[in-house]
């Protein structure tokens, strides 16, 4: 691109957002059309796909892409996409849909927020789905219950998206081409983007400012839709970023973004999925670290490092930079990790997230070398606030 960043996934943007003039005319058609009720996760996915987050997908998967995503993480024809983005329906809602026609997809209000044109209509393995995105056919993983969940049936086309969900943290909210327009602005070809769904520790910070050592800038950018029920709420989480930000990071060298991606907790495969979207919103480069989009005990400590061995470097664009578990050593007197440190366990300050939720609990600020007090205040203060 002549702006020096990273091109897009599949070479351009694909932004599925209608003009006001479609808008208008989509919402005219609509009245007439079926209407299909979609939940949290796809309005998430609507609002991707409408700001070219989800490029090169111009909707949701027909069976040909589903099948080879499920199977060989990749679309069908051969570009890197590892997570299926589906929409499903009843057996019942699928009889009176025809193939070729438009569908008015609505919120849980009614309200239109894109029409899809209905490409096909196929059933899918909901076992055989866990067992590839997952690693597991288990329902106490938060993805897999999801998929159980769905309807039987998947509807496959492209949309036009009229209208998009509420707009939290919409000073955060940044497209892809307005952060690459902001990139481009700071003069950053070689940005590094980071993924996370909580407040950030010092041993985050560490590996945030390794790699911004070696690159223009970093993006900071972390999830904001929907993830499980005992995570830190985002409000939360974004006060936690930005006083951090403010008094910790160079103002010139790091933006803040959101995604308003779900969480889909699929380990390796969601690493995959999460520097993708990055690339498109101009990351050349992403960190995983430990455990990335994991939960429980189901994937392998560093499994979401070893899956971009699995793909074609020049297919996948984005160039992953990997970190071992962080820590501050004592006798060090210094953030390090196993890589970089000679000493025992004894020596380093590393919290279990449950010591961490016990200390906040009681009032106390965890040591200094686990964590800022200034972002620990704010999560002490949260955990006083009632319960919504």
């Amino acid at each position: 691109m002549t702006d020096g960043l990273i091109a897009p996934h599949g070479g351009t943007l694909i932004i599925n957002l209608a003009s006001q003039a479609e808008q208008q005319e989509l919402r005219e058609r609509a009245q007439a059309l079926p209407h299909i009720v979609i939940g949290s996760r796809q309005l998430a996915d609507l609002e991707q796909l409408a700001n070219g987050a989800y490029s090169p997908l111009k909707g949701f998967l027909n069976r040909a892409d589903y099948e080879s995503v499920v199977n060989t993480m990749h679309l069908s024809n051969g570009l890197p996409w590892s997570v299926p983005v589906t929409l499903a329906v009843s057996s019942e809602q699928a009889e009176k849909l025809r193939e070729g026609s438009e569908v008015a997809l609505v919120n849980q209000a009614g309200e239109l927020q894109a029409v899809l044109t209905l490409e096909e209509k196929y059933t899918y393995d909901k076992r055989h789905e866990a067992r590839q995105v997952y690693r597991t056919e288990e329902e106490a993983h938060p993805g897999v219950k999801v998929v159980y969940q769905q309807e039987d049936v998947l509807l496959g086309g492209p949309v036009r998206i009229v209208s998009l969900q509420q707009q939290n943290f919409a000073q955060y909210r940044y497209t892809p081409t307005q952060s690459r327009q902001l990139f481009a602005e700071r003069g950053w070809k070689r940005v590094v983007g980071f993924q996370t769904r909580n407040p950030v520790h010092r041993a985050h910070e560490y590996i945030q400012k390794c790699a911004l050592e070696t690159v223009d800038g970093l993006y900071l950018h972390p999830l904001v839709g929907d993830t499980k029920s005992d995570d830190i709420p985002a409000a939360v989480r974004m006060r936690c970023y930005e006083v951090l930000l403010e008094n910790y990071y160079p103002a010139n060298r790091v933006l803040l973004g959101v995604l308003p991606a779900s969480m889909r907790y699929a380990g390796p495969r969601e690493a995959i999925f999460h520097a993708l979207m990055r690339k498109n919103y101009g990351c050349s480069h992403f960190i995983v670290g430990r455990d990335h989009a994991g939960v429980g005990n189901y994937y392998g400590t560093y499994d979401a490092q070893k899956i971009f061995a699995e793909f074609d470097p020049a297919l996948l664009g984005i160039t992953p930079i990997f970190f071992e578990n962080a820590f501050f050593c004592r006798e060090c007197q210094s953030m390090a990790s196993q890589k970089t440190c000679p000493h025992g366990a004894e020596q380093h300050v590393a919290l279990s997230g449950t010591k961490v939720r016990q200390l906040l609990r009681e009032g106390t600020l965890p040591p200094r070398e686990f964590s800022r007090p200034e972002v620990a205040r704010i999560l002490i203060e949260a955990m006083r606030e009632p319960v919504a």
